[in-house]
């Protein structure tokens, strides 16, 4: 009996450390958080984005072909994709350069050239971003 009491006593403390623990950590911003109070009085913003058909799904398409390459960092798969009578605006932080291009590449295929893409897509660590953690 003493024994029960003792390792739920030990497990309660445990789990309490680890809440206080937690919620002490830093709370930094995502890395984004800066160019959206930036772009809120953009034209181009997700919200901004035309209600028909047509740019709905050149914006799903779009999406859907980012997400399938699983090469792309978590940040890549997240950009934000507005699309406005056929033109789609790239927004958002990327890892590399090398993934700026590929989203941009799988837009243009999609969208039927690149003269229909808006690249504002960013490099994590340029223009005062925090730099990305590895890997994400």
């Amino acid at each position: 009996m003493i024994k029960t009491v003792g390792r739920t006593l030990l497990a309660a403390v445990l789990v309490s450390g680890l809440a206080l623990w937690a919620q002490t950590q830093d709370q930094s911003a995502p890395d984004n958080t800066r160019m959206n109070q930036k772009e809120r009085n953009s034209a181009n913003t997700a919200d901004q984005q035309t209600e028909n058909q047509s740019d709905r799904d050149l914006a799903r398409q779009i999406r859907r072909a980012i997400v399938q390459d699983k090469s792309l960092s978590t940040y890549a798969h997240n950009v934000k994709i507005v699309a406005q009578q056929g033109t789609v605006t790239l927004k958002g932080p990327v890892k590399s350069e090398e993934e700026k291009a590929a989203i941009e590449k799988k837009a243009a295929d999609v969208a039927g050239g690149s003269a229909k893409i808006q690249n504002e897509l960013e490099v994590a660590g340029s223009n005062g971003q925090k730099p990305l953690p590895s890997q994400q």
